[in-house]
């Protein structure tokens, strides 16, 4: 690495496995448990991590996203266009909650813009561009917000398969 900034970056994210005490079996855990990135992300997502494919992984992280958005909201657009619909109080396809109260609203309104934005910010620039470059942790950091609007569909009751 020749940043070594990032250098020094990287060994302290890592400083606690020489101290936890669980330490021989951190050090065995593959970067995803440690992360704890949702089960249900295809394989080919993990695959491409482990061969160093870091863009690509994200790339098709998020494209699962959309499919399951797809699925649940039967909405045949993509992208920030599907999480504008999918995600609309107005046109009740993807109700994260009952909407009864402010906090609820607000809350659909953020996750709506937390889906549409990652779709923007994250995906497009991968699959529209040829030399985007991820480290390790940035792809995990990207794979632990993919996890994280899955288990929020979850917990609205939209399985991820």
């Amino acid at each position: 690495m020749n940043d070594p900034a990032g250098l020094f970056e990287a060994i302290a994210r890592r400083a606690h496995l020489f101290t936890d005490q669980r330490l021989e079996s951190a050090v065995d855990a593959h970067p995803f448990d440690l992360r704890d990135i949702h089960p249900g992300i295809p394989f080919g997502v993990r695959k491409l991590f482990d061969d160093g494919h870091y863009s690509h992984a994200t790339f098709e992280a998020f494209k699962f996203v959309d499919k399951e958005i797809q699925r649940h909201s039967e909405i045949h657009e993509s992208g920030f266009k599907l999480m504008m619909k999918a995600f609309d109080e107005s046109l009740d396809a993807l109700r994260l909650n009952s909407l009864s109260n402010q906090s609820e609203c607000d809350e659909q309104a953020g996750f709506r813009f937390m889906f549409a934005g990652s779709m923007l910010a994250i995906r497009n620039p991968r699959g529209h561009e040829v030399s985007i470059s991820e480290s390790p942790d940035q792809c995990l950091d990207h794979l632990s917000l993919v996890s994280l609007l899955l288990r929020r569909l979850e917990r609205a009751g939209f399985k991820c398969e």
